[in-house]
């Protein structure tokens, strides 16, 4: 059964920093590529940075592209999300996906507030 739970949102003033942790199970980590979503009140979800399976090849957001950081460790199932100089347009709920098996799956969610 494949299960991502993401961790480390929170609450963080403008140009603060965050750590996001997605930890999965259920399938092969390692031969994956995974993502990271966000989805704000009233918006659609969006693509914020995906990270390739073995060779780790990364793409981003224009939105985000020298702000965030995805990057993964295959030997704790685990993909991160490095948030930098975060804006009050970055708050949002973010998600953690991967596409294995034929489907898409999704983690619950952690939000991210950015405000003073």
């Amino acid at each position: 059964q494949v299960q991502l739970v993401e961790s480390g949102g929170g609450l963080v003033q403008p140009g603060g920093s965050l750590r996001l942790s997605c930890a999965a199970s259920g399938f092969t980590f390692s031969s994956y590529a995974m993502n990271w979503y966000r989805q704000a009140p009233g918006k659609e979800r969006e693509l914020v940075a995906r990270i390739g399976a073995a060779a780790g090849s990364t793409n981003y957001a224009d939105s985000v592209k020298g702000r965030f950081t995805i990057s993964r460790d295959n030997a704790k199932n685990t993909v991160y999300l490095q948030m930098n100089s975060l804006k009050p347009e970055d708050t949002a709920v973010y998600f953690c996906s991967t596409r294995a098996f034929g489907y898409y799956y999704w983690g619950q969610g952690t939000q991210v507030t950015v405000s003073s």
